[in-house]
C-alpha cells in the first residue's frame, strides 16, 4: 500500500500536428500523451527508462485500455494524469486527461507493464526489489 500514491500531472497544448481537418486529436496521438506522463511519472521516483535498463530490466506495455469520452482540439490546453496504482508484480498506470480550463474529463484509460530480464529475455511474475527500492526512497512506501 502506498503512503502517497506517485501521481504526475502534465499539461500539454494540442499542437496543429496532432489533429485532423476538423482541428480534433486524432485518436493515436493520446498514446503519446500518456508516455509523456508515464515517463515523468517513472521520474518521480527514479526509475525512468534508462534507470530500468541499468538495472537489468526492459518493461514493455503487454495491455493498454482506452476509454475516449471526449475529443481534445487544437490550441487545448489539456492536462494528462499519471498514477501508479500497482507495483508488486508489474506497473499498472491509470490516466485521466482533462480539459485545463474546466476539468472535464475528456478521456481515461491505463496501461500494464511487466519486467522482462535482459540476461535471459524471461518475463519476471514479481516486479524486481530495486521498483520497491526506489519507492521506498522516495516517500511512497
Amino acid at each position: 500500500m502506498f503512503k502517497k500514491t506517485p501521481r504526475v500531472e502534465v499539461p500539454i497544448k494540442i499542437p496543429f500536428y496532432d489533429v485532423d481537418q476538423m482541428r480534433i486529436v486524432w485518436h493515436g496521438h493520446y498514446v503519446k500523451y500518456f508516455e509523456r506522463a508515464r515517463c515523468e511519472l517513472l521520474d518521480l521516483f527514479d526509475y525512468g527508462y534508462a534507470s530500468m535498463e541499468q538495472s537489468g530490466y526492459l518493461w514493455p506495455i503487454i495491455d493498454l485500455r482506452a476509454k475516449y469520452i471526449k475529443s481534445a482540439t487544437f490550441n487545448q490546453v489539456i492536462v494528462v494524469v499519471a498514477e501508479l496504482v500497482e507495483y508488486e508484480n508489474r506497473l499498472k498506470i491509470n490516466y485521466e486527461i482533462l480539459d485545463q480550463a474546466s476539468g472535464q474529463r475528456l478521456h481515461k484509460a491505463h496501461s500494464i507493464q511487466v519486467a522482462v530480464a535482459m540476461a535471459s529475455g524471461e518475463m519476471q511474475y514479481v516486479s524486481p526489489a530495486i521498483v520497491k527500492e526506489r519507492l521506498q526512497c522516495y516517500g511512497y512506501l
